[in-house]
């Protein structure tokens, strides 16, 4: 309706692996809902793209992009400082970047894929936290910080073990995060998405996957990155104020179902033969390398 308050009116967010899928979705609703966003994302090309589409629709002057590795600190701590510099502070964090990661056989993993997943997705996160929460703190005004953890925190076969690993950390730095941070008025919580249709999720095979995901999951629909993004907006907004410490989960039945031992996902099998690292939508090829079987003996 013409003059209703909207939401998230003149707040500050920081949106990381913003330039796609959940991401760009969220940018896009909170900029509907008043907000003042900064992305962060190594994709430029697509984080321009996105740029443009919104000041195209006439609120290019309440978006900005800041070009961000998560696992390094320094670029973590510039993209809150754009936050702060152009807009004046920062209200929101939602840490959302991230990559497929190390997949295949737990006996061939690469070590430096290990560590690579996890200085993406539980660094980044305790990064977004550490240096959102700082510039929280310091304003007095408090905030919320949003992460996205997953179901494959809450499951077994829910993910490749690397991916699954780095959610199970995100879930769980929640919910002490939540609790440390509870005094300052910062709230903390978690979002764990089911399959949601995303270029990270289908690769461009989205007809399969759904066959896959209509054996499994309760709601005959297709997870839609804006079904996160409201999550992520209710989180965000004063309407969850008494809420904090939580793992949402927004899978359409999907952990209820029971994963039985399908799962559309890259890297997820019950005895992989290869390994390799997916590095998501960040632009960089993902590697898969093929394996000899190994006498059992």
């Amino acid at each position: 309706m013409p003059g209703e308050q909207k939401r998230l009116e003149d707040r500050v967010a920081v949106i990381t692996g913003g330039s796609a899928g959940i991401g760009a979705a969220t940018v896009r609703m909170f900029v509907d809902e008043g907000a003042k966003v900064v992305i962060g994302d190594m994709n430029a090309d697509v984080g321009q793209q996105l740029i443009d589409e919104i000041t195209d629709q006439g609120a290019g002057d309440r978006v900005r992009f800041q070009s961000t590795d998560v696992s390094e600190e320094a670029q973590v701590i510039e993209l809150m400082d754009v936050a702060q510099t152009d807009f004046g502070g920062i209200d929101i964090v939602f840490n959302n970047a991230g990559i497929g990661g190390a997949i295949g056989s737990v006996l061939e993993l690469e070590v430096d894929h290990w560590d690579h997943t996890f200085a993406v997705m539980a660094r980044g996160v305790f990064l977004g936290i550490k240096h959102g929460g700082r510039a929280m703190r310091d304003s007095g005004n408090g905030g919320s910080i949003i992460n996205t953890a997953s179901i494959a925190a809450l499951s077994g076969k829910g993910g490749p073990l690397a991916y699954s690993a780095t959610k199970a950390a995100v879930a769980n730095i929640t919910l002490n995060a939540a609790v440390e941070l509870a005094h300052l008025n910062i709230r903390v919580n978690a979002v764990c998405p089911g399959i949601i249709f995303t270029d990270l999720m289908h690769r461009g095979h989205d007809e399969a996957a759904e066959q896959v995901i209509n054996q499994i999951q309760p709601m005959p629909m297709r997870g839609q990155p804006e079904h996160i993004a409201s999550m992520v907006r209710f989180l965000a907004s004063d309407e969850s104020a008494f809420v904090t410490g939580t793992t949402q989960v927004v899978d359409g039945g999907y952990l209820a179902q029971g994963t039985l031992g399908v799962h559309p996902l890259p890297g997820v099998s019950n005895r992989p033969t290869y390994n390799g690292m997916d590095y998501g939508t960040t632009g960089k090829k993902t590697e898969i390398n093929f394996l000899q079987p190994k006498d059992a003996t």
